[in-house]
């Protein structure tokens, strides 16, 4: 399987994304996976240009990023999930996708959120879909930048 990496990230693709962690794992497709921004021109056309020189980009809806995933489509790539919150990778493990570990990054804040850390903000239904993620084995861990420590996110999210 070629699944290096998954990432939550309310920003998708932008600095760290594109710099620290592609370059640290050595990515050649970023793949996000989001129904809605899926169907944005404008959304899509943002992201094709924040995809860094040489790593390809693929913008799917949930269920089409399963079916490429599990038909083997980039079994020969090392591949970058993003997506802006955690239903959409619960959807893709209940899918059938191996995602084993997800980088828990940055969910930004609003009225409704309670905060996590600085930078992860999480609404009760998001807490739900981690408790459920975790349920299914897969461990989440909070880390920015590649040069952060990883932290145990369920520990956090219980604070």
């Amino acid at each position: 399987m070629s699944i290096i990496g998954v990432r939550i990230d309310g920003r998708l693709i932008h600095g760290q994304v594109a710099n620290l962690w592609t370059t640290k794992l050595n990515i050649s497709r970023i793949m996000v996976v989001d129904d809605d921004v899926a169907e944005n021109p404008i959304e899509k056309s943002g992201l094709k240009l924040a995809t860094p020189a040489g790593v390809k980009l693929s913008i799917l809806p949930i269920e089409k990023a399963a079916a490429n995933i599990l038909a083997g489509r980039y079994d020969s790539q090392q591949l970058l999930i993003v997506a802006k919150k955690p239903d959409r990778l619960l959807k893709l493990v209940e899918l059938g996708v191996p995602i084993t570990e997800i980088n828990v990054g940055n969910m930004s804040q609003t009225a409704e959120t309670k905060s996590i850390t600085k930078s992860i903000n999480v609404v009760p239904a998001d807490i739900a879909d981690f408790k459920e993620l975790a349920s299914k084995g897969v461990k989440l861990f909070a880390q920015m930048v590649p040069s952060d420590k990883a932290e145990n996110f369920m520990s956090l999210l219980e604070r």
